[in-house]
């Protein structure tokens, strides 16, 4: 099946986009210490319309850094803090009998926001988690065999914690694989924590954070980002990659279409941030790993055996363009 013509990205349009992205990096920086390469990966999953798994450990900065991004947006936000007595009603919404009118009324729930921290999420039940499936692959939420369109955009910013397991629901495959990236902040470096400690020590500094982009401009880039060109040879080198992992002898389940969907999603998002109309193997390269990393899963003999490592070596082993 031939791919879909779609019009050629004009410069001002590239360069509109990617002043964009760029005005939010900066917002966020100006409150949270992170890598470049983390936020890069985090503003890359915002305009591919994808979302975000972080996964670190307690105290590093994940919630700060979901704050902050939607602080700099314009949009509507909700924070969904999951307990294992959470319902899926609270997280979608449900159907109220108004008695003055004799009739059900749909309450939305918190995903109907534009961005969505779902905080811990493992420690909602699999019932719950669920209810986040449609939403996140669709855009759009069923209740009572009644369809509810989500706001656009629409973007799931989900933290848990790897270290602590009691009281926890691991997400299932299905579950995780609706993430676009999972990302780890990890430990800041020596300096990076003293500047965090000078610039947190008075108060919280996400609180200060003023919105530096419209809802519509983060449309507009996103659009962008879906009209960057994919050249066939770059799509046949993507798949090599895929294949790599799937043919390794070291995992027992590689990464499905669905994840070369995604890659190429965030590979054309980042295209786009460098001010490029088309994908190039770079692209493809720098985020195989928070794309691919947690939808890969490890044969059981396969000892000391990352899931990144696996990755690195499928790229290393398929020749680019």
């Amino acid at each position: 099946m031939e791919p879909l013509d779609l019009p050629p990205i004009a410069p001002h349009e590239c360069e509109a986009a990617a002043g964009t992205a760029r005005r939010i990096v900066e917002n966020v920086r100006a409150a949270v210490q992170v890598q470049s390469r983390t936020l890069e990966h985090l503003i890359v999953a915002l305009l591919a319309e994808g979302h975000v798994l972080m996964e670190d450990y307690p105290g590093v900065g994940k919630t700060a850094l979901a704050r902050a991004l939607s602080r700099s947006i314009d949009c509507q936000f909700a924070r969904v803090q999951c307990t294992a007595d959470l319902l899926p009603a609270d997280v979608v919404g449900t159907n109220i009998y108004n008695q003055r009118e004799a009739r059900f009324e749909f309450r939305p729930g918190p995903v109907f926001a534009n961005v969505v921290l779902v905080d811990e999420i493992n420690r909602a039940s699999p019932r719950t988690q669920s209810g986040l499936l449609e939403c996140m692959q669709e855009r759009r939420v069923t209740v009572d065999v009644h369809t509810h369109e989500l706001a656009r955009p629409f973007v799931v910013l989900a933290t848990q914690n790897p270290a602590e397991y009691e009281g926890t629901y691991p997400l299932p495959e299905a579950q995780v694989d609706r993430f676009m990236v999972r990302l780890s902040l990890g430990y800041p470096d020596l300096n990076h924590e003293v500047a965090m400690l000078g610039d947190h020590g008075a108060g919280d500094r996400v609180l200060a954070l003023e919105p530096v982009v419209t809802a519509a401009e983060v449309l507009a880039a996103q659009d962008t980002a879906a009209r960057v060109q994919a050249s066939q040879p770059l799509r046949e080198y993507l798949v090599r990659v895929l294949a790599r992992t799937r043919d390794d002898e070291r995992v027992e389940l590689g990464a499905s279409p669905r994840a070369g969907l995604m890659l190429l999603r965030a590979a054309k998002a980042r295209a786009m941030l460098y001010g490029r109309g088309h994908v190039e193997p770079d692209d493809v390269q720098a985020l195989a790993q928070p794309v691919l990393s947690h939808r890969l899963v490890l044969a059981p003999d396969a000892l000391g055996v990352g899931a990144d490592t696996v990755i690195a070596d499928a790229v290393a082993a398929v020749p680019a363009l």
